[in-house]
C-alpha cells in the first residue's frame, strides 16, 4: 500500500494526470458553453492593444515562477542553484496541480527537496517556512482589502450562496471559515518552527508511536531532532533573509494576480478597479486553498465567473476562465511531464552510477 502512495509514484501515475487534465478542461469548457455569446464574442477584434494585455499576463506569471525561485534560493542560503531551483519549483506546482488544493503538494515538496540532498528533517522544515510564509501573505492582505474595500463590495457577485461539499452556506462564510483554518495553521506553525520545536518532535514521535508505524519510529524521531536543528538555525538567520522571503512572496502572489488584470483588460467592460480585482482575486484564492479538487479544478472556474463577470464584457467571461486556466494552470501540468524523466535520471541514476564507480 505504502509503495502505490510513495511521492515518485504519485508524480508518474499517468492515470491522475489524465484525470486533473480532463476534470480541468471539463470544468473550463462548461464554462465557456454555458456562457457562450455567438454574436458578441463576433464583435472581438484582434488588435495590438489586446496582444499587449495578453502578453502581459504571461509576463506576469513567468515573474511569478522567478521570485518563487528566487525565494527558494534565499531559504536555502543559494544553495539550490538557479537549474535546480526551477526543478523543485516547477515540480513543486505540478504535484500541486495534480493533488487537491487542501493538500497543496506538500509531502511531494518535501520529497523533492530532500532528493535534492537535505535531510528529511530539513527538507520539512524548509517547506513548513515557504508554507508559512504563504500564509503569512494571505493572514495579512485579507484585513487590509476588507477594510479598504468592504464587505458588500468584496461578496456581491455571489449573493445567492455557495455550494461546496454538497452543503448551501453562504459565501462569505465558508470565507471565513477558510481564512481561520489559515490563521489557525500559521499561528500553528510560527510556534513550533519559533518557539516550540521539541513540540513538533512529540507530535511526530507521538504518529509514529502508532502500531503500523512503529517500525518507522526512530526515524521520526532523528527528523524530529533534525527539525530542531533547522529551527535553531533559522532563528540566527538575519533580517536580510526574511525580508528577501517575504518580499519575494507578496512579489510573487501579486504578480499571479495581475494575470487576471491583464487577461480582464483586453476585453474589460469599461473603466476597471484594479484593486478591487485584486481583493476579488484573493477572496476566491483562500476559497481554492480548501479545495477539494486537483488544482481547484471545477470550483477555480466557478469563482472566476460569479467575481468577476461584471468586469467583462457579456459573452467573455467562460473564454477568459479558459485562457486563465491555460496560462496559470495547465502549464505546470505539461511542463512538469516534460521535466521529470530529466529530474528523476538526475537524482536517481547518477548518484547510483557515482556509487558504483567510488572505489570501496
Amino acid at each position: 500500500m505504502a509503495r502505490k502512495s510513495s511521492p515518485i509514484r504519485i508524480l508518474l501515475d499517468p492515470k491522475r494526470i489524465l484525470l486533473v487534465i480532463a476534470l480541468g478542461l471539463g470544468a473550463a469548457s462548461w464554462m465557456l458553453y454555458s456562457s457562450w455569446d455567438g454574436e458578441q464574442l463576433s464583435k472581438m477584434t484582434w488588435t495590438g492593444e489586446v496582444a499587449l494585455w495578453l502578453g502581459l499576463a504571461l509576463v506576469m506569471m513567468a515573474i511569478r515562477d522567478l521570485a518563487y525561485m528566487f525565494r527558494i534560493r534565499v531559504l536555502t542560503g543559494g544553495e539550490l542553484t538557479w537549474r535546480k531551483a526551477f526543478d523543485v519549483i516547477f515540480l513543486w506546482e505540478f504535484a500541486s496541480a495534480i493533488t487537491p488544493s487542501v493538500v497543496g503538494g506538500t509531502p511531494i515538496a518535501v520529497f523533492l527537496v530532500n532528493k535534492e540532498g537535505y535531510s528529511i528533517g530539513k527538507a520539512s522544515t524548509l517547506v513548513m517556512v515557504t508554507a508559512l510564509l504563504d500564509e503569512v501573505f494571505f493572514v495579512t492582505m485579507v484585513p487590509l482589502v476588507y477594510f479598504l474595500i468592504g464587505e458588500s463590495n468584496l461578496f456581491v457577485t455571489s449573493p445567492e450562496g455557495f455550494s461546496m461539499f454538497g452543503l448551501d452556506a453562504a459565501i462569505g462564510v465558508v470565507f471565513w471559515v477558510s481564512y481561520s483554518i489559515i490563521l489557525f495553521y500559521s499561528i500553528f506553525l510560527s510556534y513550533g518552527l519559533f518557539f516550540n520545536p521539541n513540540g513538533i518532535k512529540s507530535i511526530l514521535v507521538g504518529i509514529f508511536r502508532l502500531p503500523f508505524l512503529r517500525r518507522w519510529k526512530s526515524g521520526a524521531q532523528r527528523v524530529g531532532e533534525e527539525i530542531i536543528g533547522a529551527s535553531t538555525e533559522l532563528k540566527t538567520k538575519p533580517k536580510s533573509y526574511w525580508f528577501k522571503a517575504l518580499g519575494a512572496t507578496y512579489f510573487s502572489w501579486t504578480a499571479r494576480y495581475l494575470v487576471v488584470n491583464f487577461l480582464i483588460l483586453a476585453v474589460a467592460a469599461g473603466a476597471l478597479d484594479h484593486f478591487l480585482i485584486y481583493g476579488r482575486q484573493l477572496i476566491m484564492w483562500v476559497i481554492m486553498l480548501i479545495s477539494p479538487t486537483p488544482g481547484g479544478s471545477g470550483l477555480a472556474e466557478l469563482a472566476f465567473s460569479r467575481y468577476l463577470n461584471e468586469f467583462i464584457l457579456p459573452g467573455f467571461d467562460g473564454v477568459l476562465a479558459l485562457v486563465w486556466r491555460l496560462i496559470s494552470y495547465f502549464p505546470y501540468i505539461f511542463i512538469g511531464v516534460i521535466i521529470l524523466p530529466r529530474w528523476i535520471q538526475r537524482v536517481y541514476l547518477k548518484r547510483k552510477l557515482i556509487r558504483f564507480k567510488t572505489p570501496k
